[in-house]
């Protein structure tokens, strides 16, 4: 078969786990599993259904007996040979099934988006394969060995002959000491980052907040405290840090002592990829850079690689963490079917499903509760909206694979207002006050707006917005609702070739109001994954206090009836079926620490069955979600006496309930 042809699915496992399909060398359809089944960072395993994979086939339009290969990160050897049963493969035979690394698919994904002819890539995270599942070549390349073995840096050469690994430093996520309440010990710098954002904040997977509280605070420790460089033994992480802080209350408590903490953190990452960029030039005469790994969205941290590293291009994708991994099997497969490892520059992080017109208008319709304001060109209706100060859901076109929402899946609204800081955190994204938002400019303007010595005729290069510049001094008043603590917006720059529709609403924006840039912030609230279809947005939009949405070519309003959720007219989804209460670690792909009783449901969706958990006590609530009664008499006719359940009727749990597809709600004012 012609290599234009193959059929490639790309498979990444583990905590932001999700599927790509390639045609030839072309991205077909690449999507994370958690916009789906709608519970963030899910994880994907050999063992569950993996709803991605169904997504992609039916995206491409093909079965899954059309496939020429698939390609499946993991980490497990029993997850990776339980692939050929798992039910999302029926019907898969005589299709080799290869084996790839979790960073050197990292390596891959960056460099295959990156349009080099050749590069040379950093990958950092906080943990990778263990070393015994690692091929021959990858294992001559171990230089520096410690913890539990697991690759946490790499450096590779690539070219469109392949990938050449060059050094690889092993540790782990984590050591030894892990008190409960304080600073667990970290063996890599994504651990070490991991280790902050559970300190100050109680989860692993919080780093993005330690990086926007790190400018509110002082560097009040050393990086030796966090850990040493040996060109003998590499990074050598310290314990002192997890004696000094082992038992703390968590955010908001002690906050300037958290917010000292997270700047001496992001201080020493920084100090860390200064000692690896100077590392990585000397292993390697290549003169472009390709880095990738969690690591790689810190956006701090991006810009003094980008700006000191002395590389002529560097290149950061959009999908940097594990959300990236099934794109860099699907080409690590091509390369070794074909010969051939292909690089082509990435103008856009679309990668998912673009709805129809009448998939739109389905969902209206049977949400009950919004009205059709207008069809057809909304650019000039939507910057009207946004010059009077309102908040929209910006739903358009395919869905980023990334964790950036860049204008296919946004909440956006006008940078100049004053309480918009407040507004989106409170009331729209329920998050902390701190959280900054990011500038989405016109990219021949942002030269104009920021400060970067790397300014052209054509303005700054961050489509990502993966860079963090400092805005200029006599600018910041103008924008106050995109400007940080420190000055610093992280900004995604506009084209009419990579962003038309975008482009041309900023644009219209300006005309309105003299200011090329919006406010831009992901389409979700706290605790929800970016929304993936009309329904996710739509419910969004409703259980959030979005001002409008629009949808395609349609802009929405609330209906005239419609106050709070707590008006609605809940019932139980005929595509729901309870099967059972468990212990969340008994039923969870991946180990989470909770105990909490769940129930559990199998749904039906469009891409086939999930397994969705939520907490047990919701089953005392269920027989009184018919359709005839509203949430709020609910919760005082008969919630009065439990006053924990009460407290679970929130606006973020229902709309969670209600994207898991265990309830629906109608309108009957």
């Amino acid at each position: 078969m012609k290599a234009s042809k193959l059929n490639i699915l790309g498979v990444g496992c583990g905590h932001n786990g999700g599927a790509c399909l390639l045609r030839g060398d072309k991205i077909v359809s690449a999507i994370q599993e958690e916009r789906l089944t709608g519970r963030k960072r899910e994880p994907v395993s050999a063992t569950y259904p993996i709803l991605s994979i169904n997504y992609c086939l039916n995206h491409a339009g093909i079965s899954i007996g059309k496939l020429d290969a698939v390609a499946v990160v993991s980490d497990d050897e029993k997850n990776f040979g339980a692939f050929s049963i798992n039910p999302a493969l029926y019907g898969l035979e005589k299709v080799p099934i290869f084996r790839v690394g979790h960073h050197e698919a990292h390596a891959a994904s960056a460099f295959c988006w990156s349009g080099f002819s050749e590069a040379t890539a950093l990958v950092i995270d906080g943990a990778g394969d263990h070393v015994s599942t690692l091929s021959t070549k990858e294992q001559s390349a171990v230089k520096y060995w410690q913890g539990k073995h697991l690759e946490t840096i790499s450096v590779y050469c690539l070219s469109s002959e392949g990938i050449f690994p060059v050094e690889k430093h092993l540790g782990s996520s984590f050591g030894e000491l892990f008190p409960e309440k304080g600073l667990p010990s970290f063996r890599s710098l994504g651990g070490m980052y991991s280790s902050a954002a559970y300190l100050i904040f109680g989860s692993f997977f919080d780093a993005g907040k330690v990086m926007g509280l790190a400018p509110y605070g002082k560097i009040t420790l050393p990086y030796t405290d966090f850990f040493s460089f040996d060109e003998a033994k590499g990074f050598i992480f310290n314990d002192i840090l997890t004696n000094k802080y082992y038992r703390w209350h968590k955010w908001p408590s002690n906050q300037e002592e958290f917010q000292n903490f997270a700047a001496s953190t992001q201080a020493a990452l920084e100090n860390a990829l200064s000692i690896l960029v100077q590392r990585v030039r000397k292993l390697s005469s290549k003169n472009n850079l390709c880095y990738s790994g969690g690591v790689a969205l810190n956006s701090i941290a991006n810009e003094h690689v980008i700006m000191k590293s002395g590389y002529k291009g560097v290149f950061i994708p959009p999908a940097a963490d594990d959300s990236g991994l099934s794109v860099g099997a699907a080409y690590l497969a091509h390369w070794k079917m074909t010969g051939k490892l292909t690089s082509r520059r990435l103008l856009n992080d679309a990668h998912g499903k673009a709805y129809s017109s009448s998939e739109i208008k389905e969902a209206v319709e049977a949400s009950g509760a919004v009205k059709i304001l207008h069809k057809g060109n909304i650019v000039e209706k939507a910057a009207e909206l946004l010059a009077q100060n309102k908040i929209i859901g910006f739903f358009q076109g395919c869905s980023e694979l990334g964790p950036r929402a860049l204008g296919q899946r946004s909440i956006i609204c006008d940078p100049r207002m004053a309480d918009a800081k407040e507004r989106l955190n409170h009331s729209i994204k329920f998050r902390e006050s701190f959280r900054p938002f990011a500038p989405a400019i016109l990219e021949e303007k942002s030269g104009e707006w920021f400060n970067a010595t790397e300014t052209n005729h054509s303005g700054i290069d961050s489509p990502f917005m993966l860079r963090i510049c400092s805005f200029k001094r006599e600018k910041r008043a103008e924008v106050p609702a995109v400007v940080h603590v420190d000055g610093s917006g992280r900004l995604q720059t506009l084209t009419s070739e990579a962003t038309p529709l975008l482009y041309e609403l900023v644009k219209a924006f300006e005309q309105r109001t003299g200011v090329p840039l919006l406010l831009n912030t992901s389409f979700n609230a706290r605790g929800e994954p970016i929304v993936e279809t009309p329904f996710d947005a739509i419910s969004c939009f409703l259980f959030t206090g979005l001002d409008y949405c629009v949808i395609g070519d349609y802009l929405l309003g609330k209906d005239d009836g419609f106050s709070t959720v707590y008006h609605l007219y809940p019932r139980l989804s005929e595509k729901a079926f309870f099967t059972g209460v468990k212990y969340a670690d008994d039923c969870l792909a991946h180990h989470t620490g909770d105990k909490e009783l769940k129930a559990v449901y199998n749904v039906f969706t469009p891409w086939g069955h999930t397994i969705q958990y939520i907490p047990a006590s919701f089953l005392y609530i269920f027989p009184y979600v018919n359709g005839r009664r509203t949430f709020g008499y609910i919760c005082d006719r008969y919630l009065r006496q439990k006053q924990e359940l009460v407290d679970f009727i929130t606006p973020g749990n229902l709309a969670r309930l209600h994207r898991a597809g265990i309830i629906k709600f109608s309108c009957n004012y």
